[in-house]
Parts: C-alpha cells; structure tokens; sequence
C-alpha cells in the first residue's frame, strides 16, 4: 500500500513536471503555430501576405530564445541540482584613460554614456551564446517537449476513450499516462546539460574580453601611478633640491664676506638634503617597499602591520621566496584589505593569513568589523580582483552583515 502511494506521488509530480516541460519547449513552436495561423486568415491578401506572419514568427522566435533557455536552466538547477552557468558576455568596465577616451573593450568613445551604449550593443548582438540558445530552442522542441508530452497525450487518449471511442483505449491510455509521468521530464536534464553549456570557443571568448578589460585597467593604474610620482618629484624632493642648490652658491659667495651666515645656510641646505632624501625614500616605498625586495613578503607585511592602528596578527609559512610582481601584488591587496578594515568596517583586530601550497598561495584577511562588504563593480574590492586576475588569481569575499569580513586571495605562482 505504501508503495502504491509513493508512486502515484512520484506520478503526480512527474506529470506536473512534464506538463512544464511540455510547455516551455513548445513556445517557440506556438509562435509559429500562430503565424501559419495568421497567414491562413490572410491568405485573400495577395501572394505577399506570408511576409508580415514570417516576420513576425521570427522575432518571436528571437525574443523568446533567452527566456527559454533562462526558464530551463531554473527548472534543471531546482530539480536536479545542476547548476548550468548562462555564460553570456557581461558588460566589463568602461575606464576613461589619458586622453579623456573612454575605452569600454571594443572601441573609443567621448563620453562614458556612449561608451557603454556602445559596448552593449555589441554584446547583444556578437555574443555567441545567441547561436547556442537557438539551437537549443529547436533542439528542445524533439528532445524534451515530444518525450514530455506522453502523459498529456495519455491523458487526452483516456478522455476521448471513455467519453468517445472506446473504454479500452481510455483505460490504455491511462496506462500510458502513469506509466510515462514519473519519466518523461527527465531528458530536460541530460539535454540542457548537453547543449547549454558554454563551448571551449565561448571561454576562450570570455577569456579574451577579461584580458582586454585588465589591459585598460592597467593601462590607466600605469598612468595613475606615472602622474603621481610625477607631482611628487616635482612638488617635493625636485624643490628642494633646487634650493639647496640655490643654497650652496650664494654660501659659496658669502664665505669670504660673512663665514657665520655661509655655515647658516650650509646648515640649512644640509637639512633640506636629508629632507629630499626622506622624501625620496617615501616616495620609492610608495613604487615598492624596500623590505619586500630586501626580505620578502612575510616580513614587509609584518612591518606594514607594526604601522597599522588596528591590533593586525600576521602568520605564514613562506619559506621560500615568491616572484617579485606576485608579491607586490598580494602586498598591496593585503595593504588595502587592512586600510578598508580601518576605514570602513570599524574594527578592532585584523588577521593576516599567508600560506604556500604546491600551486600557489593563498592569502586570508579576516577583520571583526561590522561586516556587509560587497564586490561592486567600481569598487575597491572590485578593483582588487580584477589586479589579481591579471596572474590568474581569484579573491573571494564573505562578509555576512554583523561580521566578521574574511577575503581569501589566491594566486598561481613559482618560486625563485
């Protein structure tokens, strides 16, 4: 009896089921059903009037593929669990560089608006996962809507039997209805596992947009950087230096005439040189630390942490030394991690995490703030992954409102 049950449990939800099924794979279908339809009825038009129904079969047919697809990969992902990515093109960021252009990944544009007006268009249109949703679409009307459609048809037997025809095809097609309920959803499955995952050309695609994206993006960071040290020398040390030359020869002149003042400015021109020369320094540690070219990564994060307001614990076991641009990049990620748990999420502790493995390394900062970071697009956070990215890396965020904020940085690299 409890048998009995389960199965005809499992048949009313596979009938369900199916009925959806049925349903989404055959809208492409109905809107060409309808256009037959309408040309029928306007077949007294004239010999041209196949044309507006064909049009308008086709951009049904093209506005409904993406829905189609999006509805399948929902009902794959909640009956089964497989989770099938879209892998379409997503728009990449529109960076205004040097020149005043704005760059979105294809072409120039004055203005930002244009920019991404631009960049959408072309990935509406030269995406190819357009191809790959329409023939899906069609596929899907014999793969999935015709095996659906055994319990509805089973269904539609037994009424026409027992009301019309004969007790016996009712009662076969009652058989056929429950026999087939529990199964005719389930090539939906196998199906859209098939044919609407993205193709190796889709990622390789995608691979080369995101490396377009990062080459803006680090054309700009490059430019950035070359204006700041620009300012800085000539604002700073570039300043001082021409005073102290200044300095020096009017000491020279005055050395003969009035030695107390020629030893005043002496004096002073040997402050304004160790001033240049702080100035210098600080300057290169903003390029690159001198301790993480001198001892490595570990030990320059343990000193930018004595320098942090916050109480920040650093553990590691770095025992060899990583190339040098992977560990400029992780030091300055871990840097900002720590600046925006000063800034923004008003915490208390921090803890710095780095570890090697045999593929790479894997840096964790975790901070007891008050949570409720996200990834932004713009963002710092943003901005971060996609530096990483540059060598492969990932960065990962989990930060639940109330806390705690833990980011996990993890980039390929070969020791030195």
């Amino acid at each position: 009896m409890r048998g009995l049950v389960s199965w005809m449990a499992s048949a009313g939800v596979g009938f369900w089921r199916a009925c959806v099924v049925f349903g989404v794979s055959m809208l492409a279908p109905a809107v060409w059903a309808a256009a037959v339809g309408i040309w029928f009825w306007w077949w007294g038009g004239g010999p041209w009037s196949w044309i507006a129904p064909l049009v308008w079969a086709v951009l049904g047919t093209l506005a409904l593929v993406r829905p189609v697809c999006r509805i399948t990969r929902h009902l794959v992902a909640r009956w089964t669990g497989t989770v099938l990515p879209g892998g379409y093109r997503q728009p990449g960021p529109v960076t205004q560089l040097s020149t005043g252009y704005w760059w979105n990944g294809y072409s120039y544009s004055r203005t930002s608006r244009e920019a991404k007006q631009d960049q959408a268009m072309r990935i509406r249109w030269r995406d190819p996962a357009n191809w790959r949703d329409l023939r899906f679409t069609g596929i899907a009307v014999f793969a999935i809507g015709v095996p659906a459609a055994l319990p509805l048809a089973g269904i539609a037997c037994a009424v026409l039997g027992f009301a019309v025809l004969s007790p016996i095809i009712g009662a076969l097609g009652v058989v056929v209805a429950l026999a087939s309920a529990p199964y005719a959803w389930r090539p939906l499955g196998p199906v859209a596992g098939r044919f609407l995952r993205a193709s190796p050309a889709m990622a390789m695609a995608d691979r080369v947009t995101e490396l377009t994206a990062q080459r803006a993006d680090t054309t700009v960071a490059q430019a950035a950087e070359i204006r700041r040290i620009e300012r800085d020398l000539h604002d700073g040390a570039q300043a001082r230096l021409v005073a102290l030359g200044m300095s020096l020869a009017t000491a020279e002149k005055l050395m003969e005439t009035d030695p107390e003042r020629a030893k005043a400015m002496l004096r002073d021109a040997r402050t304004g040189a160790a001033t240049s020369l702080s100035e210098l320094r600080e300057l290169i540690k903003g390029i690159n630390p001198p301790l993480l070219n001198e001892r490595g990564l570990l030990d320059a994060v343990r000193a930018f942490a004595l320098d942090s307001p916050l109480e920040v614990t650093v553990s590691g076991n770095l025992d060899r030394r990583l190339d040098p641009p992977i560990e400029s990049a992780l030091y300055f990620g871990i840097a900002e991690l720590v600046t925006n748990a000063v800034k923004h999420a008003a915490a208390t502790l921090v803890e710095v995490s780095l570890v090697r493995d045999d593929t790479g390394v894997i840096a964790e900062v975790t901070d007891d703030g008050r949570g409720g970071a996200t990834m932004r697009e713009g963002g710092g956070l943003a901005r971060l992954r996609r530096r990483l990215a540059v060598f492969d890396g990932s960065c990962e965020i989990t930060s639940p409102e109330g806390g705690p904020t833990r980011v996990r940085m993890v980039l390929p690299c070969a020791s030195s």
